[in-house]
């Protein structure tokens, strides 16, 4: 990688970088294509993949100790056979 291609990726992205910026960002890219190029070179031929995906089943009950019905409407500030009254939003 090189700074021109450091400078097309700034125009792409529509920024402007000053020189001492393009330096650290052609620096940080070379460290990251080197470490992707290290990632490539692992033999992963012979290792099977390991999934550990569990399907987690459990009951849907409704609490009624924390929010039941009438807990809310008693705690709410006006209320009217039953419903919680609120203002009229436009």
């Amino acid at each position: 990688m090189e700074i021109k291609d450091v400078e097309n990726l700034a125009e792409l992205a529509k920024i402007e970088l000053t020189n001492d910026e393009k330096q650290r960002l052609l620096s940080d890219m070379e460290g990251i294509l080197g470490y992707v190029k290290q990632i490539q070179e692992v033999d992963v031929v012979d290792i099977e993949p390991e999934y550990l995906n569990k399907n987690i089943w459990r009951e849907d009950v409704p609490s009624e100790s924390l929010f039941s019905r009438d807990l809310l409407i008693k705690q709410f500030p006006d209320s009217k056979d039953d419903f919680m009254k609120v203002k009229k939003i436009l």
